[in-house]
């Protein structure tokens, strides 16, 4: 009953919104609400309010205790008392004396019918203005060097003040590790200067509480200047004994000092014998003389040590601190109903060290000066327990808890009451609630005494026999998991012995929400993208979402939509970076239940800078080691290890090769370590079984700043190692953590420390010695780089002597630059030649001797030619023999080959020069020349060549025997009918030999025999041929090579078939081009498409078919373009290509201009047709001047081409004249003499003509091998236009000559 009754005064606060009538005449035990804080420091200017408000019904009567004597304030002058309701409170003025006639400790009681309630203690305390006694200050004398302490000692004040200490400009005195304020306030001087010598430090007091700043007299330090200051050890100056003992509460700050003085000026460290220092509750202030420990706990307690130390000796203090606590709360007594006959408890559980007192009051009234009754006892002091409690046990009880660092006070009463049961749950509420969960149906009621609930079924039994139904105190039934049969009604009966209520609950099992498909945990790289999928299933009547969250917040929340994207049940995360790893879940819900589903994501990479570097055992560096330490960095969820075969080593040292330094060689013992100082850069790891993973690096700032060389690499496991170093090297170290992923960013530099000069190690490498004149030789080597140099410089001893002379003395230099010209030699005669290193600690190791040679000279003979053998028609063999080294003067160091084409042995050919080179090493006295052109003629020279350059040459004439030629150029294919193709070509660029004619085959494409039809055609100037019998139906394939007497050359190949191929002729990339008065229409033959005629006709837009514009001529459909003339501006035509009144293609245009011209009839005169005769005769006319003109001007010759274009077939042309280019040259000639007959009978060209037909002057020109580069321009029967293969200076219809 106890138990559930505790709830019911909450609920009748509650019972307007319940809807359940409440006695009015029920009351409420006074409760303290408000009261002043337990010390009250005042000052005279301060008004003193003590405040004590308390709630209750009936109305709370107040009254005061000071000093434990009853007080009634308001019969005191000068006190106001509030006279608002619930408040006790009262407030008095005056002055000090008036202030502090009413110190003393306060407590309040509100009491009404049901007990008393009663409030903390309070203290009040009334202080004066503060001042400072009136002191003579003596001015404070002492020597340069020595200690000294200005005392402040400010009024005593329960609030203590801030100190301050200035000059008299109101300037703070600077503090340091020197001069310091202590906690005291006292300013510290661990050792005075003359600059200390001023006469006016002033202390000054700030009173927060009283808002006032006092003054002390200034204090005149006076220091003696000395010339000798005598160094002596630390020496504490606070605390001045050995130890003390500390007691810290906890929870609040514990504040450790020590000041020292000393000269050297002492510095201070603090340790802990007993364990680490708190890092993150632990600050070091006042230069380190001060350690702040916020928030103490027993955990802090023990030794605390303060060193001083200087390079005298140490000084030190022990701070033994004992944590103890104010009384604090385990278990609060809490105000509690009860009914009739129950028992009451109230648990008061306090703990602090010492272990406080527990004492309890009953309305107020100590328990002890109570008269004894059963009813009340104490359990273990903590403990308050009443029985069988009656309406008229209603009371207010405290607990209090003292020790000696504070005291505990709370109020909790016992309200009896009785009251008739009721139900506060609805009637007939429903649960919705999924399988395999737990539903809980309320039934939340109270009275006095307290109710008994039973649940039932439908049919009146009780449920509790089922062990998946339990019961709760509070009316509450709850059923664990649920299953579908569990839908149904259930009834909560509530009783007590006045009257019984029962509610209805209906309960409806759903579903259970499942995820069938998680998320997967990934590992995934930085700047890469992840997906997390989730698919699950709900109950059908649900309203069901699935939600993403990270580490329990829902995405949405992180507000980053660029990051995230989330689409059909997807989770794609992009550009991860590190800070994106961690727990990713898929949350699926309904309003019954969440079901979550988790994935861990991990991001990986390369690893993070090293945080920190340190220096250590420095006395190592006269022997050229140093030790580096270094703060591990962070992995990034990838171990900065890997394994390594394990090998027994006997310590790693770094080589400096050549364009490498710090490269980690492994050393097998017994071979013991070069000795210290005399080593390149190395390291010796601690562990040696697995791979390097921290690279080490170093720079020198002085001689190469900002480039990095590697000393090497040690594990991942390891964060120190002893560095071998290189003499006088400036080293400042870097560290870079790698892993699987790469390097990371490397470490800050540390700082710079300077190894001791040595002699070289390393002589210079690369000696050489070379003349470069025929009288002197420039010795020249590779000079040591700066690290290898050991001191601040580095020179070089240079000496040389004449090989092989006995008695020949050493001759030597000393020098700075890499290089030495000795003058005055014979040619080519070799030296003995050494360089070494020297600095100004010694020399470097016995150098090798080199040889070199004075300068060289011409050879002064040729190679003596073997021969020339032919290998084939392109390839032929050079031999020749050796020369006499004698006559080299000089390395020989090769051989030039040089040959270039002197002409075809075809009789016209044209003389075009083509140079080879070839160079053959010294060793060898032949050469294959290939590529050769041939049935040409080649000039051969070989010379011999040194370093000073090349001899005589040895000449020769060879020729190249006959070849195959090249393949045929431009075949094209012309159709003449649907079984017959004219094949157009022109003969290779190369003959390489006389051509005896052409080779012609070809075979269907689409059938499945592959039989192939070939046609020798013995004369070599035939041109083209005509193909008949073809089956109109199929595609060919043709191939045409050239050939000579050594056989068929290269083939070109083309396929193509005729005209009926395709029930409509291919017009490709059609178009139609308008101007004012004229269109262009344009199209693409075909290759291979038979050429055919037909009509192109233009009808304005809306107009009659009567109204077509008819071209005037049949149009070719190997002629590309067409233009139709006389068109109205800006008007829509249609246009429509036509064969035998069939439409082969349609398309629209609109002409340019601003409208439409109608013209009225005229007579002849305008006629376009007249028009055209007057302008064609004017323009026959200016052309005959003209031609006049040339001819004059040339001697009365004039070109055949004029003659041979008034020959054109009038139907390859428009009637009118066209100036816009709608038919090309070629395609004039094209169909002016190329038109098939209709029996196939075609004469070939130049099968019978020959150059006498064309008479006169034929100015003919022969490519290098002897064809024809060009054609004459004056043929009676023009050759068919050649195809984009056909080159423009071989083409028929594009002469590269004119003939004049």
């Amino acid at each position: 009953m106890a138990v559930a009754l505790r709830y019911v005064w909450l609920l009748l606060l509650c019972s307007p919104c319940l809807l359940i009538q409440i006695p009015e005449e029920l009351m409420e035990p006074p409760v303290i609400t408000e009261q002043s804080p337990r010390r009250l420091v005042v000052f005279p200017t301060d008004d003193i309010s003590l405040k004590c408000e308390a709630s209750g019904k009936p109305e709370v009567q107040f009254r005061w205790t000071r000093d434990g004597i009853h007080f009634k304030p308001e019969e005191e002058l000068g006190v106001t008392v509030h006279q608002a309701a619930h408040s006790g409170s009262f407030t008095f003025t005056g002055n000090n004396n008036f202030a502090q006639r009413f110190q003393g400790t306060y407590r309040c009681f509100a009491s009404n019918k049901l007990g008393t309630a009663m409030s903390h203690e309070i203290q009040l305390v009334a202080e004066g203005a503060p001042k400072w006694s009136k002191e003579t200050v003596k001015p404070v004398e002492v020597e340069e060097g020595e200690p000294v302490v200005l005392p402040c000692h400010p009024p005593l004040s329960a609030e203590p003040p801030r100190i301050y200490w200035m000059n008299s400009k109101i300037l703070h005195i600077k503090q340091d590790e020197r001069v310091t304020m202590g906690q005291d306030g006292n300013l510290y001087f661990a050792n005075v200067l003359t600059t200390d010598n001023h006469s006016d430090y002033i202390c000054h007091a700030h009173f927060l509480g009283a808002r006032t700043i006092i003054q002390k007299e200034p204090i005149d330090l006076r220091v003696k200047a000395t010339n000798s200051m005598i160094d002596r050890k630390p020496r504490l100056l606070f605390p001045t004994n050995s130890s003390s003992h500390l007691v810290a509460l906890q929870g609040q700050p514990l504040v450790l000092e020590c000041i020292a003085e000393g000269f050297p000026t002492p510095t201070i460290k603090w340790l802990r014998p007993s364990g680490p220092m708190p890092a993150d509750r632990v600050t070091y202030q006042n230069h380190n003389k001060t350690l702040q420990l916020v928030n103490v706990g027993e955990e802090d307690d023990g030794e605390y040590r303060c060193l001083a130390e200087n390079p005298l000796g140490t000084a030190r203090h022990a701070y033994y601190v004992t944590v103890e606590a104010a009384p604090y709360w385990l278990h609060k007594p809490q105000s509690q109903l009860y009914g009739p006959g129950e028992t009451a408890r109230l648990d008061c559980q306090v703990q602090g060290r010492p272990q406080p007192e527990v004492t309890w009051r009953i309305n107020g009234i100590p328990l002890t000066e109570l008269s004894e009754d059963q009813k009340y006892r104490t359990q273990q002091g903590d403990a308050l327990i009443l029985s069988n409690v009656q309406p008229s046990d209603t009371m207010v009880t405290q607990c209090e808890a003292r020790n000696r660092h504070g005291l505990l006070l709370a109020n909790a009463y016992i309200y009896v009451v009785q009251l008739p049961t009721k139900i506060l749950t609805p009637d007939n509420q429903t649960y919705l609630a999924v399988e395999g969960s737990t539903a809980y149906l309320l039934c939340k009621a109270f009275g006095a005494p307290v109710p008994s609930i039973q649940w039932l079924d439908e049919e009146g039994a009780t449920v509790l026999q089922d062990e998946r139904f339990f019961p709760y105190a509070n009316g509450t039934l709850g059923i664990r998991d649920l299953q579908a049969n569990d839908t149904a009604r259930y009834f909560c009966q509530a009783t007590n012995d006045q009257n019984n209520v029962t509610i209805v609950a209906n309960l409806q099992v759903k579903d259970a929400t499942r995820i069938t498909q998680g998320p997967q945990s990934a590992i995934e790289k930085k700047g890469s993208r992840v997906t997390f999928t989730c698919q699950a299933s709900f109950d059908p009547s649900l309203k069901h979402s699935i939600t993403w969250r990270r580490d329990g917040r829902d995405l949405q929340e992180l507000g980053d939509s660029d990051k995230y994207f989330i689409e059909d049940s997807r989770l794609i995360i992009q550009s991860l970076d590190y800070s994106d790893q961690g727990n990713y879940s898929c949350v699926a819900s309904t309003k019954l239940d969440v079901v979550e589903s988790r994935a861990q994501l991990l991001v990986v990479g390369s690893p993070g800078p090293v945080p920190q570097l340190e220096l250590s055992d420095r006395h190592l560096l006269k022997q050229c080691q140093v030790r580096l330490s270094w703060s591990p960095a962070e992995d990034h969820n990838a171990p900065i290890e890997s394994k390594w075969p394990q090998r027994g080593l006997s310590c790693l040292l770094g080589t400096q090769g050549e364009g490498a330094v710090g490269k980690v060689e492994a050393w097998s013992p017994p071979s013991p370590c070069l000795p210290l100082c005399h080593t390149p850069h190395a390291i010796t790891p601690l562990l040696l079984h697995r791979l390097a993973e921290y690279d080490i690096e170093f720079e020198d700032k002085k001689m190469e700043p900002e480039k990095w060389y590697s000393l090497g690499k040690v594990p991942g496991n390891q964060t120190s190692t002893t560095l071998k170093l290189s003499p006088y090297i400036h080293y400042t170290f870097r560290v870079t953590a790698i892993n699987k992923y790469g390097p990371g960013e490397p470490s800050p530099a540390s700082e710079t420390v300077l190894t001791p000069e040595a002699a070289p190690e390393k002589n210079p490498v690369d000696v050489r010695g070379e003349g470069n004149e025929t009288n002197n030789m420039v010795i020249t080597w590779k000079p040591l780089k700066w690290m290898d140099w050991n001191a601040p410089q580095v020179q070089y001893r240079v000496q040389w002597r004449p090989q092989g002379v006995r008695g020949a003395a050493w001759q030597e230099q000393i020098l700075s630059k890499p290089f030495l010209v000795v003058t005055n030699t014979s040619t080519f005669v070799p030296y003995e030649i050494r360089v070494q290193a020297v600095n100004s600690q010694g020399k470097g190791p016995e150098p090798h001797v080199t040889i070199g040679y004075s300068g060289e000279d011409f050879p002064q003979a040729s190679p003596q030619l073997d021969g020339v053998k032919i290998l084939n028609s392109s390839a032929v063999l050079v031999k020749w023999w050796p020369v006499d080294p004698a006559q080299v003067k000089g390395h020989l160091r090769g051989y030039n080959v040089t040959y270039w084409w002197e002409g075809s042995q075809r009789k016209h050919s044209k003389r075009h020069v083509h140079r080879g080179h070839v160079v053959v090493p010294a060793n060898t006295t032949s050469a294959i020349l290939s590529g050769l052109r041939p049935y040409s003629s080649y000039h051969l020279e070989v010379q011999a060549f040194n370093g000073r350059g090349a001899g005589p040459a040895s000449e020769i004439t060879f020729s190249t025997p006959e070849g195959v030629p090249g393949h045929p150029e431009a075949l094209h294919l012309e159709c003449q009918s649907d079984t017959s193709l004219l094949l157009h070509w022109q003969p290779p660029l190369s003959h390489n030999g006389v051509l005896t004619g052409y080779v012609l085959s070809y075979h269907p494409l689409d059938e499945g025999s592959k039989e192939q039809l070939s046609f020798d055609l013995r004369n070599p100037e035939l041109r083209m041929h005509n193909l008949t019998n073809l089956d109109p139906h199929l595609r060919y394939r043709f191939q045409l090579q050239a050939t000579t007497k050594k056989g068929p050359g290269e083939a070109i190949v083309r396929e193509g078939g005729t005209m009926a191929l395709s029930e409509s002729p291919d017009f490709g990339n059609i178009s139609a081009t308008a101007g004012e008065n004229y269109s262009i229409v344009s199209w693409v033959p075909r290759e291979g498409q038979c050429n055919f005629r037909f009509h192109i006709l233009f009808k304005a837009l809306g107009e009659k078919v009567s109204a077509y514009l008819p071209s005037p001529q049949y149009v070719n459909y190997n002629q590309s373009s067409y233009t139709q003339w006389d068109l109205q501006p800006d008007t829509d035509y249609e246009i429509h290509l036509l064969k035998e009144k069939k439409v082969l293609h349609q398309m629209a245009v609109k002409t340019n201009g601003t409208g439409r011209v109608r013209l009225p009839p005229a007579g002849f005169a305008t006629e376009g047709w007249f028009i055209g005769c007057v302008s064609a005769v004017i323009l026959l006319l200016l052309i005959l001047l003209i031609l006049c003109f040339i001819k004059r001007s040339k001697g009365g010759k004039y070109s055949v081409k004029d003659k041979e274009d008034t020959q054109v077939d009038s139907e390859a042309r428009p009637m009118k004249d066209e100036t816009f280019g709608e038919y090309s040259d070629n395609e004039e000639k094209a169909f002016g003499s190329s038109q098939p007959s209709l029996n196939g009978d075609i004469k070939p060209l130049g099968s019978d003509d020959s150059l006498a037909d064309y008479g006169g002057s034929v100015d003919v020109q022969f490519n290098e091998d002897g064809s024809f580069i060009g054609q004459y321009s004056g043929k009676k029967e023009k050759e068919a236009a050649g195809g984009n293969d056909s080159s423009g200076a071989t083409s028929p219809i594009n002469p590269a000559v004119t003939l004049e």
